[in-house]
């Protein structure tokens, strides 16, 4: 079940998209929505505030800092209440914003984030890669939500990409809540005969009957390309209209997936709908 969404309140252009979908999961799943801003505080700032360190640049205004940070909470409780949330909390997290969600996501259902932007905008405060950071390193499901979001149903058609992986295996797990309340859920296998040793005699098949028993209306699609990974499953995601895609998260080293291009980088970089990360 999902009963605790954290979503990430910075005051960027792209928070509205991501709490439309953190509103829209907690309406459709009865779940307590928690909006998290980081002050940017670091530890070395606090060392510096409590006289310990010599101040090699001008310390932090903390105070405005924490202002910041209290003011988009405030807004964010307006809109989430606005939305039709019913159960919302505003937390600040004296935390810069990757430790703060990584802390605060272990005890929560669902983490709720935006894709970077295709180029940092002017007085960004959330560093880029953030998504990625807290997909690997994270111990709950990220949601990462386009700019381009506008309130569309999410569970309605669901692509998930299946390799036979264990990371697959626990972004499909986590995302059970979703693919149960579907109306369509379709299971896509990449060029499955390169990797028989994680599949059946009929790839696809055992998940499948797995995903059926607990009633989700799944059919599997084999996909024999020469395209990538992340480009079939945005290709599928667009030609079925689907409303969220799953995917396991670095199946690979991290430095493999950045190095040579991988389904995660490129998922993070292209998906057009909510993407479910988990690893």
């Amino acid at each position: 079940m999902i009963k605790t969404i954290v979503v990430h309140i910075d005051g960027s252009a792209r928070q509205d998209s991501r709490l439309c979908a953190a509103a829209r999961l907690a309406c459709e799943h009865e779940a307590h929505l928690v909006g998290s801003a980081s002050t940017g505080i670091s530890w070395v700032d606090v060392a510096l505030l409590a006289g310990s360190v010599e101040p090699p640049v001008p310390v932090v205004d903390v105070d405005a800092l924490r202002a910041t940070a209290r003011q988009r909470l405030e807004a964010f409780t307006t809109q989430a209440a606005r939305l039709g949330v019913a159960s919302i909390e505003a937390r600040l997290a004296e935390e810069d914003a990757a430790f703060g969600l990584l802390l605060q996501s272990r005890y929560a259902d669902l983490l709720v984030l935006s894709q970077d932007p295709a180029q940092a905008g002017k007085g960004e405060s959330t560093p880029r890669g953030l998504p990625a950071h807290l997909a690997l390193h994270g111990v709950r499901p990220v949601l990462v939500v386009p700019e381009t979001y506008g309130d569309a149903p999410i569970a309605g058609t669901v692509v998930a990409g299946w390799d036979g992986s264990s990371q697959a295996l626990r972004a499909i797990d986590a995302a059970l809540p979703l693919l149960c309340r579907a109306g369509s859920v379709k299971l896509v296998l990449v060029n499955p005969d390169t990797a028989t040793g994680l599949h059946g005699e009929e790839p696809g098949a055992d998940l499948a009957l797995y995903l059926a028993r607990h009633g989700v209306p799944v059919e599997v699609i084999v996909e024999r390309t020469s395209a990538t990974v992340g480009a079939t499953l945005v290709q599928v995601a667009r030609d079925s209209g689907a409303g969220l895609i799953v995917a396991g998260a670095y199946g690979h080293s991290r430095y493999r997936e950045w190095v040579l291009g991988g389904a995660t980088r490129e998922l993070l970089e292209r998906a057009p709908v909510p993407l479910l990360l988990a690893h």
